[in-house]
Protein backbone atom coordinates (compact mmCIF):
# COMPACT_ATOMS: atom_id res chain seq x y z
CA UNK A 1 0.00 0.00 0.00
CA UNK A 2 3.33 2.00 0.68
CA UNK A 3 4.37 1.78 -2.60
CA UNK A 4 0.76 2.18 -4.20
CA UNK A 5 0.54 5.52 -2.56
CA UNK A 6 3.91 7.00 -2.89
CA UNK A 7 3.69 5.85 -6.69
CA UNK A 8 0.24 7.39 -6.62
CA UNK A 9 1.61 11.17 -5.08
CA UNK A 10 4.55 10.72 -7.43
CA UNK A 11 2.48 10.17 -10.22
CA UNK A 12 -0.09 13.38 -9.94
CA UNK A 13 2.78 15.38 -8.65
CA UNK A 14 4.23 14.51 -12.56
CA UNK A 15 0.95 15.07 -14.00
CA UNK A 16 0.93 18.77 -11.80
CA UNK A 17 4.29 19.16 -13.32
CA UNK A 18 3.93 18.85 -16.58
CA UNK A 19 0.73 20.86 -16.87
CA UNK A 20 2.49 23.98 -15.04
CA UNK A 21 5.37 23.57 -17.59
CA UNK A 22 3.52 23.09 -20.95
CA UNK A 23 0.31 25.04 -20.15
CA UNK A 24 1.52 28.01 -17.78
CA UNK A 25 -1.23 30.39 -18.21
CA UNK A 26 -0.82 33.84 -20.10
CA UNK A 27 -2.27 36.98 -18.41
CA UNK A 28 -2.56 40.85 -19.34
CA UNK A 29 -1.13 42.24 -16.28
CA UNK A 30 2.11 39.86 -16.98
CA UNK A 31 4.13 42.86 -17.93
CA UNK A 32 2.72 45.42 -15.53
CA UNK A 33 5.11 45.23 -12.74
CA UNK A 34 8.60 43.96 -14.90
CA UNK A 35 8.24 46.03 -17.75
CA UNK A 36 5.05 48.40 -17.20
CA UNK A 37 5.15 50.65 -20.10
CA UNK A 38 5.59 47.95 -22.91
CA UNK A 39 2.03 48.35 -24.06
CA UNK A 40 2.31 52.16 -24.46
CA UNK A 41 5.85 51.65 -26.81
CA UNK A 42 4.93 48.96 -28.76
CA UNK A 43 1.32 51.14 -29.82
CA UNK A 44 3.42 54.75 -30.37
CA UNK A 45 5.97 52.41 -32.89
CA UNK A 46 2.89 50.68 -34.32
CA UNK A 47 1.09 53.88 -34.71
CA UNK A 48 3.91 55.26 -36.57
CA UNK A 49 4.44 52.80 -38.84
CA UNK A 50 0.75 52.82 -39.89
CA UNK A 51 0.46 56.47 -40.34
CA UNK A 52 3.57 56.05 -43.23
CA UNK A 53 1.68 53.01 -44.91
CA UNK A 54 -1.69 52.53 -43.64
CA UNK A 55 -1.24 48.91 -45.93
CA UNK A 56 1.11 48.18 -42.97
CA UNK A 57 -1.92 47.45 -40.87
CA UNK A 58 -3.07 44.33 -42.89
CA UNK A 59 0.87 43.14 -42.89
CA UNK A 60 0.81 42.71 -39.22
CA UNK A 61 -1.97 41.33 -38.84
CA UNK A 62 -1.30 38.78 -41.12
CA UNK A 63 2.06 38.37 -39.95
CA UNK A 64 0.92 37.26 -36.84
CA UNK A 65 -1.53 34.94 -38.17
CA UNK A 66 1.17 33.54 -40.20
CA UNK A 67 3.41 33.09 -37.00
CA UNK A 68 0.59 31.35 -34.52
CA UNK A 69 -0.14 28.98 -37.61
CA UNK A 70 3.87 27.45 -37.28
CA UNK A 71 4.13 25.60 -34.70
CA UNK A 72 2.48 28.42 -32.48
CA UNK A 73 2.76 31.82 -31.43
CA UNK A 74 6.08 31.99 -31.20
CA UNK A 75 7.88 34.19 -33.36
CA UNK A 76 9.33 31.84 -35.27
CA UNK A 77 8.68 33.89 -38.87
CA UNK A 78 10.89 36.61 -37.60
CA UNK A 79 14.01 35.02 -37.42
CA UNK A 80 16.39 35.73 -40.74
CA UNK A 81 17.76 31.87 -40.69
CA UNK A 82 14.33 29.94 -39.41
CA UNK A 83 13.40 29.02 -42.84
CA UNK A 84 9.84 30.44 -42.77
CA UNK A 85 10.36 33.68 -43.92
CA UNK A 86 11.39 31.61 -47.30
CA UNK A 87 9.00 29.17 -47.08
CA UNK A 88 6.64 29.43 -50.35
CA UNK A 89 3.18 31.15 -48.54
CA UNK A 90 5.77 34.13 -46.31
CA UNK A 91 8.30 34.07 -49.31
CA UNK A 92 8.33 37.92 -51.03
CA UNK A 93 4.74 38.44 -49.37
CA UNK A 94 4.95 38.19 -45.52
CA UNK A 95 5.83 41.93 -44.52
CA UNK A 96 6.14 44.08 -41.88
CA UNK A 97 9.48 42.55 -40.06
CA UNK A 98 10.92 45.60 -39.91
CA UNK A 99 8.41 47.47 -38.07
CA UNK A 100 8.29 44.26 -35.38
CA UNK A 101 12.09 44.94 -35.10
CA UNK A 102 11.70 48.88 -34.35
CA UNK A 103 8.99 48.07 -31.90
CA UNK A 104 11.09 45.42 -30.32
CA UNK A 105 14.30 47.57 -30.55
CA UNK A 106 11.89 50.85 -28.61
CA UNK A 107 10.62 48.26 -26.25
CA UNK A 108 14.74 46.70 -25.55
CA UNK A 109 15.77 50.99 -24.43
CA UNK A 110 13.16 50.67 -21.61
CA UNK A 111 13.01 46.79 -20.37
CA UNK A 112 16.12 44.94 -21.82
CA UNK A 113 15.37 41.32 -22.24
CA UNK A 114 12.10 41.48 -20.65
CA UNK A 115 9.82 41.54 -23.47
CA UNK A 116 9.75 38.76 -26.06
CA UNK A 117 9.25 39.14 -29.70
CA UNK A 118 6.32 36.65 -29.92
CA UNK A 119 4.33 38.73 -27.46
CA UNK A 120 5.27 42.35 -29.52
CA UNK A 121 3.86 40.44 -32.60
CA UNK A 122 0.97 39.96 -30.61
CA UNK A 123 0.21 43.63 -29.38
CA UNK A 124 1.21 44.90 -32.74
CA UNK A 125 -1.74 42.56 -34.50
CA UNK A 126 -4.48 44.37 -32.08
CA UNK A 127 -2.93 47.54 -32.24
CA UNK A 128 -2.64 47.61 -36.09
CA UNK A 129 -6.48 46.70 -36.02
CA UNK A 130 -7.59 49.72 -34.12
CA UNK A 131 -5.40 51.83 -35.57
CA UNK A 132 -7.40 51.37 -38.83
CA UNK A 133 -10.78 51.62 -37.34
CA UNK A 134 -11.07 47.75 -36.47
CA UNK A 135 -11.48 46.53 -33.11
CA UNK A 136 -9.79 46.49 -29.68
CA UNK A 137 -9.07 43.70 -27.35
CA UNK A 138 -7.58 42.54 -23.68
CA UNK A 139 -4.01 40.61 -25.33
CA UNK A 140 -2.74 37.98 -22.96
CA UNK A 141 1.07 38.25 -22.59
CA UNK A 142 3.81 35.81 -21.20
CA UNK A 143 4.70 34.24 -24.21
CA UNK A 144 8.32 33.40 -24.98
CA UNK A 145 10.63 33.33 -28.54
CA UNK A 146 11.12 30.16 -30.12
CA UNK A 147 14.92 29.34 -31.16
CA UNK A 148 13.90 27.55 -34.62
CA UNK A 149 11.70 28.42 -37.76
CA UNK A 150 10.07 25.14 -39.40
CA UNK A 151 9.10 25.84 -43.29
CA UNK A 152 7.87 22.66 -43.43
CA UNK A 153 5.03 23.49 -41.41
CA UNK A 154 4.68 26.43 -43.17
CA UNK A 155 4.06 24.26 -46.47
CA UNK A 156 1.33 22.43 -44.81
CA UNK A 157 -0.60 24.18 -42.41
CA UNK A 158 -0.81 27.53 -43.88
CA UNK A 159 -3.85 28.28 -45.49
CA UNK A 160 -3.72 28.01 -49.49
CA UNK A 161 -4.99 30.95 -51.51
CA UNK A 162 -6.71 28.15 -53.49
CA UNK A 163 -8.16 26.20 -50.83
CA UNK A 164 -12.05 24.70 -51.38
CA UNK A 165 -14.16 25.45 -47.39
CA UNK A 166 -13.44 21.75 -46.10
CA UNK A 167 -9.50 22.18 -46.81
CA UNK A 168 -9.80 25.59 -45.07
CA UNK A 169 -12.26 24.47 -42.14
CA UNK A 170 -9.43 21.40 -41.40
CA UNK A 171 -6.93 23.81 -41.27
CA UNK A 172 -8.30 26.28 -39.08
CA UNK A 173 -9.73 23.01 -36.57
CA UNK A 174 -6.47 21.64 -36.35
CA UNK A 175 -5.79 24.81 -34.22
CA UNK A 176 -8.34 24.65 -32.30
CA UNK A 177 -10.92 27.13 -33.96
CA UNK A 178 -13.93 26.78 -35.38
CA UNK A 179 -15.98 27.43 -38.41
CA UNK A 180 -17.07 30.81 -37.45
CA UNK A 181 -13.30 31.92 -36.38
CA UNK A 182 -12.32 30.75 -39.57
CA UNK A 183 -15.32 33.41 -41.26
CA UNK A 184 -14.14 36.15 -38.70
CA UNK A 185 -10.58 35.87 -39.22
CA UNK A 186 -10.95 36.06 -42.81
CA UNK A 187 -12.50 39.08 -42.35
CA UNK A 188 -9.10 40.72 -42.06
CA UNK A 189 -9.07 40.37 -45.61
CA UNK A 190 -11.33 43.66 -45.55
CA UNK A 191 -7.72 45.06 -45.53
CA UNK A 192 -4.71 44.83 -48.02
CA UNK A 193 -3.50 43.38 -51.41
CA UNK A 194 -2.89 40.36 -52.51
CA UNK A 195 -1.06 39.42 -55.43
CA UNK A 196 -1.91 38.78 -59.37
CA UNK A 197 -0.56 35.21 -59.32
CA UNK A 198 -2.53 34.51 -56.33
CA UNK A 199 -6.10 35.60 -58.01
CA UNK A 200 -5.26 34.73 -61.90
CA UNK A 201 -7.19 31.23 -61.77
CA UNK A 202 -10.28 33.26 -60.18
CA UNK A 203 -10.75 35.99 -62.80
CA UNK A 204 -9.79 34.28 -66.35
CA UNK A 205 -11.34 30.46 -65.00
CA UNK A 206 -13.68 30.77 -62.62
CA UNK A 207 -17.32 30.93 -62.61
CA UNK A 208 -18.48 31.79 -59.44
CA UNK A 209 -17.40 35.65 -59.64
CA UNK A 210 -19.35 38.62 -60.76
CA UNK A 211 -18.27 39.06 -64.83
CA UNK A 212 -17.53 42.86 -63.98
CA UNK A 213 -15.18 42.47 -61.23
CA UNK A 214 -12.92 39.94 -63.34
CA UNK A 215 -12.79 42.36 -65.56
CA UNK A 216 -11.73 44.92 -63.33
CA UNK A 217 -9.37 43.00 -62.06
CA UNK A 218 -7.89 41.77 -65.59
CA UNK A 219 -6.68 45.26 -66.28
CA UNK A 220 -4.00 44.91 -63.92
CA UNK A 221 -3.55 41.01 -63.48
CA UNK A 222 -2.64 39.82 -67.28
CA UNK A 223 -3.23 35.87 -68.15
CA UNK A 224 0.53 35.50 -67.94
CA UNK A 225 3.42 38.03 -66.58
CA UNK A 226 2.88 40.69 -64.13
CA UNK A 227 2.60 37.94 -61.14
CA UNK A 228 3.29 40.39 -58.17
CA UNK A 229 1.20 43.27 -59.89
CA UNK A 230 -1.22 44.18 -56.63
CA UNK A 231 -5.15 44.37 -56.48
CA UNK A 232 -6.85 45.33 -52.92
CA UNK A 233 -8.66 42.32 -51.55
CA UNK A 234 -11.74 44.99 -50.47
CA UNK A 235 -12.08 46.65 -53.70
CA UNK A 236 -14.58 49.46 -51.91
CA UNK A 237 -12.72 50.57 -48.75
CA UNK A 238 -9.08 48.63 -49.07
CA UNK A 239 -7.69 51.02 -45.80
CA UNK A 240 -10.61 50.33 -43.21
CA UNK A 241 -11.22 47.81 -41.16
CA UNK A 242 -15.26 47.28 -41.73
CA UNK A 243 -17.54 44.25 -43.23
CA UNK A 244 -17.89 45.01 -46.68
CA UNK A 245 -15.80 42.24 -47.41
CA UNK A 246 -18.70 39.72 -46.66
CA UNK A 247 -20.90 42.45 -48.94
CA UNK A 248 -18.69 41.55 -51.67
CA UNK A 249 -18.38 37.89 -50.97
CA UNK A 250 -21.92 37.58 -51.23
CA UNK A 251 -22.33 39.87 -54.66
CA UNK A 252 -19.44 37.16 -55.99
CA UNK A 253 -16.61 39.58 -55.84
CA UNK A 254 -14.19 37.88 -53.35
CA UNK A 255 -10.65 38.39 -54.76
CA UNK A 256 -9.25 35.11 -53.84
CA UNK A 257 -10.42 31.33 -54.21
CA UNK A 258 -10.19 31.06 -50.60
CA UNK A 259 -12.47 34.12 -49.48
CA UNK A 260 -15.08 33.23 -51.91
CA UNK A 261 -15.93 29.43 -50.68
CA UNK A 262 -17.10 31.07 -47.57
CA UNK A 263 -20.19 32.06 -49.70
CA UNK A 264 -20.66 29.32 -52.48
CA UNK A 265 -23.55 27.58 -50.99
CA UNK A 266 -21.93 25.77 -48.53
CA UNK A 267 -21.78 25.55 -44.64
CA UNK A 268 -20.17 29.25 -43.83
CA UNK A 269 -22.94 31.11 -46.04
CA UNK A 270 -24.65 31.68 -43.03
CA UNK A 271 -21.82 33.39 -41.31
CA UNK A 272 -20.88 35.60 -44.49
CA UNK A 273 -24.40 36.64 -44.90
CA UNK A 274 -24.38 37.31 -41.00
CA UNK A 275 -21.56 39.19 -41.03
CA UNK A 276 -22.60 41.55 -43.88
CA UNK A 277 -25.18 42.56 -42.10
CA UNK A 278 -23.84 42.85 -38.66
CA UNK A 279 -21.03 44.96 -38.77
CA UNK A 280 -20.66 45.04 -34.76
CA UNK A 281 -20.92 41.32 -34.34
CA UNK A 282 -18.20 40.61 -37.16
CA UNK A 283 -15.96 42.99 -34.97
CA UNK A 284 -16.70 41.35 -31.97
CA UNK A 285 -16.14 37.70 -33.11
CA UNK A 286 -13.29 39.25 -34.76
CA UNK A 287 -11.67 40.35 -31.60
CA UNK A 288 -12.51 36.45 -29.62
CA UNK A 289 -11.06 34.69 -32.56
CA UNK A 290 -7.63 36.78 -32.63
CA UNK A 291 -7.41 36.13 -28.86
CA UNK A 292 -7.96 32.20 -29.54
CA UNK A 293 -5.43 32.36 -32.22
CA UNK A 294 -3.27 34.23 -30.03
CA UNK A 295 -3.17 31.01 -27.40
CA UNK A 296 -1.99 28.71 -30.51
CA UNK A 297 0.80 26.54 -28.47
CA UNK A 298 2.64 29.25 -27.11
CA UNK A 299 5.89 28.72 -24.86
CA UNK A 300 5.58 30.08 -21.32
CA UNK A 301 7.86 29.34 -18.40
CA UNK A 302 11.21 28.51 -19.08
CA UNK A 303 10.56 27.37 -22.43
CA UNK A 304 12.58 28.96 -25.60
CA UNK A 305 14.21 32.25 -24.84
CA UNK A 306 13.16 36.40 -24.77
CA UNK A 307 15.10 37.51 -27.79
CA UNK A 308 16.67 40.77 -27.91
CA UNK A 309 16.60 41.00 -31.56
CA UNK A 310 13.85 39.59 -33.15
CA UNK A 311 15.15 38.17 -36.21
CA UNK A 312 18.10 36.22 -34.56
CA UNK A 313 18.49 33.83 -31.84
CA UNK A 314 20.58 35.10 -28.71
Amino acid sequence: MAITGTFHFILVMLVIGLSTSCHAQLSSVFYDKTCPNALSTIRTAIRTAISRERRMAASLIRLHFHDCFVQGCDASILLKDGGEREAAPNQNSARGYEVIDNAKSQVEKICPGVVSCADVLTVAARDASVMVGGPSWTVKLGRRDSTTGNPSQALTDLPFFGADLETLIGAFAKKGLSARDMVALSGAHTLGQAQCFTFRDRIYANGTIDAGFASTRRRKCPASGGDSNLAPLDLVTPNSFDNNYFKNLMQKKGLLTSDQVLFNGGSTDSFVSEYSKAPAKFKADFAAAMIKMADIEPLTGSQGQIRRICSAVN
